[in-house]
């Protein structure tokens, strides 16, 4: 996962021994091993299960983390479902296109960019970053490896084996799961998770979509991707309630601007 905010050791692999302490062979006279390494300090991280949410919330309450990612002054990973089946397209896309390509409705458009992500059977998640997390200042390729990665430790927690796209394969634009980007998380070489981002001066949001290859509980997935980062990260978990400011900020961009065709025709 190789997150990058911290020293990247768990606690158990710093007090390992040193191995010229085994054997018959006395240590008397060899060098003192270096002192082990502190564990990681710990990285405080907010979690919140919205559960199913009509789709026009859905996008506005992942633009509020957003918008409120330095305030709440740490990571947020949200998980969410969906109360009806949706489709949504990069902030990019033309509206003539997307309508073409898929017959699901509504059609949100969403605050990153990427493109069309049929929420119909999906798991689907975002993370948020405020502007003074490590997260922030990677490039773009590289905070998309470490979110796909992410959940690639977690499949392996399920005892499913993906892998991380070498390079990009496309066969329709517009399309996010069909074909594949590079650093895409593949199951047998089909992509099964995609995500898109958006940076600003207010953080970085990474919306990212899920289609399970099996038939897997989604709690499970949920809770070995918390149990990755406790691992790889020294990740400290919170439960997040979103508070009046976020809950105020979310329902006035899903009314003023997500549900409106304004928004979601504007090209």
């Amino acid at each position: 996962m190789n997150l990058p905010s911290t020293q990247n050791l768990s606690p158990q692999a710093a007090a390992a021994p040193d191995p010229r302490g085994c054997g018959r062979e006395s240590t008397a006279n060899l060098p003192h091993p270096p002192p082990a390494r502190e564990p990681a300090a710990l990285s405080e991280w907010y979690f919140l299960n919205s559960g199913r949410c009509d789709p026009a919330f859905n996008m506005a309450l992942d633009e509020a983390l957003l918008e409120h990612s330095a305030r709440l002054g740490r990571p947020v990973l949200r998980c969410y479902g969906w109360t009806e089946p949706a489709a949504t397209f990069g902030y990019f896309q033309r509206i003539a296109e997307v309508e073409r390509l898929t017959p699901l409705r509504p059609l949100i458009r969403r605050p990153t960019g990427g493109g069309i992500v049929p929420h119909d059977a999906d798991w689907t998640y975002s993370a948020a970053f405020p502007p003074d997390h490590a997260w922030y200042a990677l490039a773009a390729e590289e905070s998309y490896r470490r979110i796909h990665d992410w959940l690639r430790l977690a499949f392996a927690e399920l005892a499913v084996t993906t892998e991380l796209a070498p390079c990009a394969k496309k066969s329709l634009p517009g399309q996010c799961f069909v074909g594949h980007e590079k650093f895409d998380l593949l199951w047998h070489g089909k992509k099964i998770a995609g995500a898109a981002q958006r940076r600003n001066r207010l953080g970085l949001l990474i919306q990212g979509s899920v289609q399970p290859p099996l038939p897997l509980d989604r709690a499970a997935f949920e809770a070995a991707l918390c149990t990755v980062a406790v691992r790889e990260c020294a990740a400290a978990w919170t439960d997040l309630a979103p508070d009046a400011p976020l809950q105020a900020r979310a329902e006035t961009l899903r009314a003023e601007k997500f549900s409106q065709p304004a928004h979601n025709r504007k090209r």
